[in-house]
């Protein structure tokens, strides 16, 4: 029974000797005062089991210090001077131990229990018991190379950056909008879409290289939202269907800012289009948002995108009055008429014979925008001359016929 427990540990050892000679040698904690940024270009080429080496020992560096700095504490003799010395290169250690166990788990490694230890080190330190120690921590922070100055710095870059890529999306931006000015076949839709993809699509770009200056890891937020893509594609099922109908929308077409349109019950002018919804001014100067979703499903009028629109009118005269008098009149009052189109022609023909009265159809052509005015206009002198010239203009009637009994 002994020999086969002594045999067991002997394959344990053996195994263990094993593994700590199959473990690489760290490379970077030679130099506990390596700055930041030497540090994790030296750790960019490593791999996970040299990480992992490094982290360990750059962990043992730290208890090491952190051991000093409590013992310093305990007896209460070491000067503050001395004692915030002692605390500041602590803090630097934290820090690159900190950097060390980012790469590390970048790269796949599982630094959890170091990181739960390198967390409880920072809350140790961060506790005080007066206003004294909360002031020298602080002010240990400020003096610290990696403390305040080196945040000071990176939120410095961070804001050029911004206040740079801002320039240059609203440059870049201008610049698609003159060359979509040049391109006479876009739409005013298009050309707004087009500069702001381009500002939007370049800010977006100088938020990302902002937000790698100070230390978030891009690459990893990244594959988050990538990985939740599908939750929020589903969450978002809705709007995401607007966006498709609203690219659609970019890509064909149908309709133009300033265009009048009849979309799904609703009628107006177009004021603006999104990715999600299309705003359209009402006749009565209302603002209605549609979903864009609605708009591509729904069959689309629009009124105003074609270069000519025939005027469909209706006039009726009574059965005793002259028909050729009144189609005479009805083709002066449309020939004469300035915003009426001699091409097409118009058409003015006695179409029905009515209950009540003989009608004519009076189909002139105009321009869209000019449509309402010549509407009007050949209606208001339709009756004005009809009753100068003596030509009635019946309304609905009954004659009631009554036979005494004799």
């Amino acid at each position: 029974m002994s020999s086969k427990l002594v045999a067991c540990l002997l394959v344990l050892f053996t195994s263990s000797v094993l593994h700590a000679q199959d473990a690489p040698p760290a490379v970077t904690a030679g130099d506990p005062s390596i700055p930041i940024e030497t540090l994790e270009q030296r750790l960019t080429p490593l791999t996970v089991a040299e990480l992992e080496s490094e982290a360990m020992a750059w962990r043992d560096l730290l208890k090491a210090k952190a051991g000093e700095v409590a013992e310093a504490q305990i007896a209460g003799e070491t000067p503050q001077a001395e004692l915030d010395r002692m605390k500041n290169d602590e803090k630097a250690l934290m820090d690159r131990l900190g950097s060390v166990l980012d790469s590390w788990e970048a790269k796949g490694g599982e630094p959890d229990e170091l990181r739960a230890y390198l967390t409880a080190l920072r809350g140790a330190d961060l506790r005080v018991t007066n206003p004294s120690g909360l002031a020298a921590s602080f002010r240990r922070w400020v003096e610290a190379e990696d403390g305040m100055m080196r945040w000071l710095v990176k939120l410095g870059i961070f804001a050029v950056i911004i206040i740079v890529f801002s320039i240059l999306a609203s440059v870049f931006g201008n610049i698609a909008s003159k060359a979509m000015d040049r391109h006479k076949g876009s739409s005013q839709l298009l050309d707004r879409f087009v500069c702001k993809v381009v500002r939007r699509g370049i800010f977006l770009i100088g938020v990302i290289i902002a937000l790698a200056t100070l230390g978030v890891k891009v690459g990893g937020l990244l594959a988050l939202i990538g990985g939740g893509a599908f939750i929020i594609g589903f969450a978002l099922q809705d709007t995401l269907g607007n966006f498709a109908s609203g690219v659609m929308l970019m890509i064909y077409q149908p309709f133009d800012v300033g265009d009048a349109v009849e979309i799904g019950g609703v009628s107006g002018t177009v004021d603006s289009v999104s990715l999600v919804s299309t705003t359209i001014r009402s006749w009565d100067n209302k603002l209605i948002l549609v979903p864009n979703k609605k708009v591509w499903g729904e069959t689309i009028t629009n009124i105003t995108g074609t270069e000519t629109r025939r005027v469909d009118m209706v006039f009726g005269i009574g059965y005793d009055d002259d028909a050729e008098k009144a189609q005479s009149i009805l083709e002066t009052i449309v020939n004469e008429h300035e915003l009426v189109l001699k091409e097409p022609e118009p058409t003015i023909r006695m179409h029905e014979l009515a209950d009540s009265s003989v009608n004519f159809v009076c189909r002139p052509w105009t321009m869209p925008s000019d449509y309402w005015a010549v509407y009007w206009d050949v209606t208001k002198r339709v009756k004005a001359e009809f009753d100068a010239q003596g030509i009635s203009i019946p309304y609905p009637q009954r004659d009631i016929h009554v036979h005494q009994a004799g």
